[in-house]
C-alpha cells in the first residue's frame, strides 16, 4: 500500500492534503495490524476502538513506545522475519525488539534516500563515520548504533572510520581521507555525543584544526549528556566550526521503531515531517493534540510499519510543534522541536546510551 506514497516528493505537501493521503492508509494499516496480530487486537479490544468511527488521523491509537519493550509484537509468521532490530540500551535494561520483513525493510531504505536525498542530492559522497570499526563487530553494541552507521552508509561511496576502537582519533587516516577528496564534497556521519567527546574535544585539546569545510555532517541519537553538561545547539556546532570549519550541519530525530523515517533540521534549526511521516504533540494530562507552542509528548506516525503495528506510536519525548507549512525553508508541512526526554524516562538515544558511561 505504499508504493505510491514513495513517489511523492520527500517535502512538498502541505499539512491539509498530507491529512487526506495519510488517513486512509492508517486507516489500512490499523485494521492490517489488528488482523494480524493477536496482542495489538487486544490492546485496541480494551479501549473499545472502533475503526469505522476514526474521521481524523489524530484518532487513529498510539501504542506506549515502550510496548516493544516488553513484549513481542508483530504482524507477521516468524517464517517472514528478514531482520530483527534492537533499540540501545544500558546494560540490564530492556531493548525493544522490531521485526521486519522484506518488504517493509526495503521500505525504509528506500524512504531514507529519499528523505536525505532532499540535502544530499543523489549523488554518494565520500564518508567520514565519527565512530570505531569494532562498532560493527561487538555484538553488544550492534544495535540502533550499528543500525544507523549502515543505514547511512548507503550514501557514502568511501568510507573512513575517524576512531580507533579504542575510541583515540584515527588522525592519519582522518589526514589522508581529508587530502585524497580535498576537491569533493564529503559525508560525515555520527552520534551527537561521540562526536564532541572523542571528535570535538579531543581536536580542540590537541590544538588540532581539521579542513573539512566541504563537509555537511548529520548527527542524531540524543542529547542528555550534553544538555546536563551545558552544551547548547550553538555550542556545539560553534565547536565544529572551530575545530573543522564546519557549517553545514543537521540533526535528525528517528528511532529504531521507526526505522526510514527520520525528521532532518533544516537551515534553520527546525526539525521536520516528511511526506511519509507525522508528528502530533500530546497534553500530557488528557493526550488532547497541543496546540503551536505548547509543549507536550511527541506522538510519531509513519505509514512504513507493515510487519509490526508501529505506525503510530508514543514516544518518551518532550516536544513543541512550532508551525505547519511556513517554515522560511520552504518545505512544507509540521515543524517542531524536540525538547528531551520526559521525566523518568529511560536513556534510550543511541548517543544517550553510550554517553551513560562516562
Amino acid at each position: 500500500m505504499y508504493e505510491e506514497i514513495l513517489n511523492l516528493a520527500p517535502f512538498d505537501i502541505r499539512q491539509a492534503e498530507k491529512e487526506k493521503i495519510f488517513l486512509p492508509y492508517l486507516k489500512k494499516l490499523t485494521n492490517k495490524h489488528m488482523e494480524c496480530s493477536v496482542k495489538y487486537n487486544s490492546v485496541l479490544h480494551g479501549l473499545n476502538f472502533d475503526l469505522n468511527n476514526v474521521e481524523k488521523v489524530s484518532e487513529i491509537p498510539f501504542l506506549p513506545v515502550s510496548i516493544f519493550k516488553s513484549m513481542d509484537i508483530k504482524s507477521i509468521d516468524d517464517k517472514n522475519i528478514y531482520k530483527t532490530m534492537t533499540s540501545s540500551g544500558t546494560t540490564g535494561q530492556k531493548v525493544s525488539k522490531i521485526y521486519l520483513d522484506k518488504k517493509t525493510a526495503i521500505n525504509q531504505q528506500k524512504t531514507l534516500a529519499k528523505i536525505m536525498s532532499e540535502f544530499m542530492g543523489n549523488s554518494r559522497l565520500p564518508m567520514l563515520i565519527i565512530d570505531s570499526p569494532s562498532v560493527l563487530r561487538d555484538r553488544f553494541k550492534f544495535s540502533a548504533r550499528g543500525a544507523g552507521i549502515l543505514g547511512f552508509s548507503i550514501f557514502g561511496s568511501k568510507r573512513i572510520y575517524a576512531l580507533n576502537d579504542d575510541m583515540t582519533l584515527n588522525l592519519d587516516g582522518i589526514n589522508e581521507f581529508i587530502s585524497k577528496y580535498k576537491e569533493s564534497k564529503i559525508f560525515i556521519f555520527g552520534f551527537t555525543f561521540m562526536i564532541w567527546q572523542h571528535f570535538c574535544v579531543e581536536l580542540e585539546k590537541n590544538e588540532i584544526k581539521l579542513n573539512l569545510g566541504n563537509s555537511i555532517l548529520f548527527h542524531g541519537g540524543g542529547w542528555k549528556k550534553l544538555t546536563s553538561l551545558s552544551i547548547t545547539t550553538k555550542d556545539f556546532k560553534k565547536k565544529l566550526y572551530d575545530t573543522c570549519g564546519i557549517t553545514s550541519i543537521h540533526d535528525y530525530y528517528g528511532m529504531v521503531e521507526q526505522t526510514g523515517c527520520i525528521y532532518v533540521e533544516c537551515e534553520y534549526g527546525h526539525l521536520h515531517t516528511s511526506s511519509y511521516s507525522d508528528v502530533i504533540i500530546r497534553n500530557p494530562y488528557d493526550f488532547s493534540e497541543a496546540s503551536i507552542n505548547e509543549k507536550g509528548i511527541i506522538q510519531v506516525i509513519s505509514l512504513l510499519p507493515e510487519s509490526y503495528p508501529g505506525h503510530s506510536l508514543l514516544t518518551e519525548d518532550e516536544g513543541v510543534l512550532l508551525g505547519v507549512d511556513d517554515c522560511k525553508c520552504g518545505r512544507k508541512g509540521k515543524y517542531f522541536r524536540v525538547l528531551g526526554r520526559l521525566k523518568n524516562a529511560e536513556i534510550r538515544g543511541c548517543s544517550d546510551t553510550y554517553a551513560s558511561q562516562f
